[in-house]
């Protein structure tokens, strides 16, 4: 079972990058291309969004917003344990429910995808998929069969009550969200979370909760959608391949003989890798082994080491192709090319002032400096030419005019794949890059799986009038452009100790948005403070994914690395401040273009 689904998602990732491909190869030889090659591309991406949450599951790697329950022991660990996977059990039956109606709903209607391939049976994945969720959750629940048994008959009852309609009073539903809110502080998945609120507030309003899995189809395929994975496959292909020591010999070759040139080595190597893998956790586990020895042999202490590579970590979501970027486009309906524009000299700023950063806690030594070995630097260089080619590539087809953004990102896929598989031969392709797309399609998964439900938490959000009503008050009690931006810094924040990067865009932008347009901030401002506001997100408890991933690499406690970077989180305020105060740092580039 386990080799058929990393089979299966491997498949479905490769699909999705091999048909844009073709379509730029066919248009440039042919003038002509694969009928309906983008919706299929876009219906792949749902395919394997629910394969890859599914792998999520089985491998207990469903993101969460908080550890509470890992900080528990004894009884109370196995009933804040059993609380926590039931609330989810209940939430992923019912969205097996909403997927299900959903999809019969779509089968009467008769869509065609292309080549006589039904809609509907595309969308069969998303209660297949909730189907494998539930009955994973619910094993993860107890241990033994009886408690697990009641976790599902309990789902089912709450499953049935819905299919047939039985009003939800306000105080059963109150009770629901209340249920749903203290298992997400006890640890229960963050899709469980959104999607709970997002069904319980439907069902409550009598609306029908298909409307949640509706969402979630329209989030996944979105056309722009699939660039995601892409790119997180581009990242995942050089994070496993070899690619991480060849660049940090090239980084180590141009700085690593000066004061500080560690700090550098490790800013700039950690900047490259977020960039292209989406995901600063993939980093830090990647680069970290060899990071760690080296600032440690340039005389940094373990503090020191342990602070720079969690805020350095956090670098690069503002650099393209960045996921953030793409995610914040997506949502706040931007186009892709200024977004990525945008964040270029925002994302260079945060990578010099770490950088700085790095080179005032550089040991004073009294031995001579060594000279650059302009032999090791050009050995280098040309050991990594490749990989170094790899952001020329992405940027030659996104702005050179022959490829879609989603086209730019197979290619960039597809090159990242033939370089570590048949130039370097540093990943094998019958045992390696079945397990490495596996583990890409284990975070993509588990990413849109987020993002689908919490688009139906949204919309229900949007269907209440609540931008309107928030621009109104927020109107009427702040009158300063610049008062309103420090306060939205101060919610964010806030708010990026509670929320992922993930949800908080899908959930949050929708609402600040309108805030935005009725200061008459610049849209692309907006995006970049929101997006600097959750990078530093990466960096605050409870929910700092860069603190957890570098206290698991190193074996730290997880106090003891917030303490170490706490002055990263300081620097990148700094970089916050001046983003806040200099919206041309943002929109600079994108009206150059225009």
């Amino acid at each position: 079972m386990k080799a058929l689904e990393n089979l299966a998602l491997s498949a479905a990732l490769g699909a999705m990058a091999l048909l844009p491909l073709a379509e730029i190869a066919l248009r440039a030889l042919f003038h002509s291309g694969i009928s309906g090659a983008a919706s299929l591309t876009q219906h792949l991406t749902l395919v394997a969004s629910m394969l890859g949450a599914a792998v999520a599951a089985r491998e207990g790697r469903l993101l969460s917003l908080s550890t509470v329950d890992s900080l528990l022991d004894g009884r109370r660990a196995l009933f804040a344990r059993f609380f926590t996977r039931t609330v989810a059990v209940i939430v992923a039956a019912l969205l097996l429910l909403a997927s299900a109606e959903f999809v019969l709903a779509e089968r009467a209607g008769g869509n065609i995808i292309v080549y006589g391939i039904p809609v509907w049976l595309a969308e069969a994945v998303l209660p297949l998929g909730f189907a494998i969720l539930t009955a994973r959750l619910a094993c993860e629940a107890a241990a033994k069969w009886p408690a697990r048994i009641a976790c599902l008959a309990l789902a089912a009852a709450v499953a049935f009550a819905a299919a047939n309609r039985l009003p939800l009073h306000n105080a059963t539903a109150l009770a629901a969200i209340g249920a749903v809110l203290a298992a997400a502080v006890l640890g229960s998945p963050v899709f469980t979370t959104l999607g709970g609120l997002a069904l319980f507030l439907f069902w409550g309003e009598g609306l029908p909760i298909a409307s949640v899995a509706l969402d979630h189809y329209r989030m996944v395929v979105n056309p722009s959608l699939p660039m995601i994975p892409l790119f997180t496959l581009a990242g995942y292909f050089l994070a496993e391949g070899g690619a991480p020591g060849r660049l940090i010999r090239v980084f180590n070759a141009l700085f690593g003989g000066m004061r500080g040139g560690a700090a550098i080595v490790t800013v700039l190597g950690c900047a490259f890798f977020t960039s292209f893998s989406g995901a600063s956790g993939v980093t830090i586990i990647a680069l970290g082994g060899m990071l760690m020895p080296l600032l440690v042999a340039a005389g940094y202490s373990q503090k020191s080491a342990l602070g720079l590579l969690a805020g350095a970590g956090s670098l690069g979501g503002l650099l393209p192709p960045g996921l953030p970027l793409v995610l914040y486009a997506l949502v706040a309906k931007l186009p892709i090319e200024d977004m990525f524009l945008a964040g270029i000299i925002p994302g260079l700023l945060m990578v010099a002032l770490v950088g700085a950063w790095g080179l005032r806690l550089a040991p004073r030594s009294s031995a001579p400096r060594a000279p650059r070995d302009w032999r090791e630097v050009r050995a280098a260089l040309l050991a990594a030419k490749w990989e170094l080619a790899l952001p020329l590539v992405a940027f030659a087809a996104l702005f050179g005019g022959f490829a879609t953004p989603v086209e730019a990102a197979a290619l960039t896929a597809v090159y990242a794949f033939v370089v570590e598989v048949f130039v370097y031969r540093d990943l094998d392709l019958r045992r390696d890059v079945p397990r490495v797309t596996a583990q890409c399609g284990l975070l993509v998964g588990g990413v849109l799986l987020i993002l689908g439900v919490a688009l139906g938490f949204t919309n229900f959000l949007i269907d209440a009038n609540v931008p309107e009503r928030l621009v109104d008050w927020v109107s009427g009690t702040i009158h300063s452009r610049w008062l309103f931006l420090a306060t939205l810094n101060v919610f964010l924040l806030l708010a990026g100790c509670v929320l992922d990067i993930f949800s908080a865009t899908v959930v949050l932008v929708p609402l600040l948005v309108p805030l935005g347009a009725a200061f008459g901030i610049d849209p692309l401002h907006l995006a970049i403070v929101f997006l600097v506001n959750m990078e530093l997100g990466y960096l605050t408890p409870p929910v700092g994914m860069n603190l957890f991933f570098t206290a698991y690499r190193f074996g730290k406690p997880l106090p003891e690395v917030f303490r170490a970077a706490f002055p990263a989180f300081c620097v990148l305020a700094t970089a916050l401040v001046a983003v806040t105060l200099m919206p041309w740092l943002a929109t600079a580039l994108p009206e150059l273009t225009k």
